[in-house]
């Protein structure tokens, strides 16, 4: 049976900067097994203009401030930053931690975000056609960065359940792939996934299976989403920390892995 994995997306906002800190050193404490922030520069809920912080910056801090746990932006705006930097700034992150990042990354979608910092929003399409072209190039320019990264190569987790576009970048590029519930719809896309791998000529098995949970689950939820594949549950949580649900969740790995 594969190894279930437990990990947690720390919001990076309403909050501070040393209550982040804390948390992302409890939960490592704890014993989850990843530790994501997001790629956004307001709030997402709650107050829109209350305090916030940017992901990949706040990347290494968490590289420095754990030593097992893998780390990542769940998930990185394709939009934001040219392919060949966001290709080095992940290799020195990947070297910061020793090997530990994954760089997820999808189409992006929160208009905010881009008006009030100046991004072409364009369409949805748009923005899966410029993934489409970004993922080659990062896999191009991983290949050839100097150092090359500790874990070479970094792997690409693709966050989204887009059907015709997302799910088959994924099948030609990522080796995690992040979807949604509830666990009848995650199947659904997952199987999706599964069908393009054999389209694409890819190994299912290669491409871990993510599924990013409210922070209200239960263990029968758990269970159906490990029975319709998933093995890396990452559940989002927001200041206060709730510690007893990192718990709770590591408590069920520990009993069915």
């Amino acid at each position: 049976m594969t190894k279930l994995r437990i990990g947690v997306q720390l919001h990076p906002q309403h909050t501070t900067y040393e209550s982040f800190a804390t948390a992302v050193q409890q939960v490592e404490a704890l014993g989850v097994d990843s530790i994501w922030n997001w790629d956004h520069f307001f709030p997402l809920y709650g107050e829109p203009n209350g305090p916030h912080f940017e992901g990949w910056t706040l990347l290494t801090a968490m590289a420095m401030l754990t030593k097992r746990a893998e780390i990542g932006c769940l998930v990185t705006c394709n939009s934001y930053r040219n392919a060949s930097l966001l290709t080095h700034m992940a290799k020195t992150v990947d070297h910061i931690s020793n090997g530990r990042l994954i760089l997820g990354i999808g189409a992006g979608w929160f208009e905010r975000d881009y008006e009030e910092f100046g991004y072409d929003f364009g369409t949805a399409g748009s923005r899966l056609r410029d993934l489409g072209e970004t993922l080659p190039i990062i896999k191009q320019r991983m290949a050839q960065e100097d150092p090359p990264p500790v874990r070479n190569p970094i792997p690409i987790l693709i966050g989204g359940g887009g059907e015709k576009v997302t799910l088959k970048l994924t099948a030609q590029y990522a080796d995690l792939w992040n979807g949604f519930g509830p666990p009848e719809t995650w199947q659904h896309k997952n199987n999706v996934l599964n069908d393009w791998c054999e389209k694409v000529g890819r190994d299912p098995a290669e491409i871990e299976r993510t599924v990013h949970l409210e922070d209200k689950v239960d263990s029968a939820s758990l269970d159906a989403f490990a029975e319709a594949g998933a093995t890396h549950f990452i559940v989002g949580l927001t200041d206060p920390w709730n510690y007893q649900l990192i718990e709770k969740l590591l408590t069920w790995r520990d009993s069915v892995g």
